[in-house]
């Protein structure tokens, strides 16, 4: 369905379920020269994760969402099932100790500077 987009750009699933966050996340991103894919909650990510989960090099997901599943679960489910894509969390309340971060995972907190999420996912892309 989608398997082109990984010969264009690295793609990213942003998983984020404030609208404007999301929208200004995406925008960043897309301008950074990725191929973002939006989810609001963890059971549209994975849903979009069943279609196309080998197109999608990054899980950039916020802990705090509504839904069966907070963030820091959606990145242990994506590791475990599909451990090849890269997990970046974010959170404005949360501070998770690096050990209970999924193995490679890396936080950033919110308020975030987008130079600094591209950085990352850049960084993770290249690493995997």
């Amino acid at each position: 369905m989608m398997n082109s987009y990984s010969h264009r750009s690295p793609v990213v699933l942003l998983v984020e379920d404030e609208p404007l966050v999301r929208m200004a996340a995406a925008d960043d991103l897309q301008d950074a020269g990725f191929h973002v894919l939006e989810a609001a909650n963890a059971d549209v990510a994975l849903a979009v994760l069943e279609s196309c989960s080998d197109d999608v090099q990054v899980l950039f997901t916020d802990i705090d969402m509504p839904g069966s599943m907070n963030g820091l679960d959606l990145a242990e489910s994506v590791q475990q099932r599909w451990p090849h894509i890269s997990l970046l969390i974010s959170s404005a309340y949360h501070r998770p100790d690096p050990e209970t971060l999924p193995d490679d995972g890396r936080f950033v907190p919110k308020p975030y500077c987008s130079d600094d999420v591209v950085q990352q996912i850049r960084e993770l892309v290249t690493s995997h």
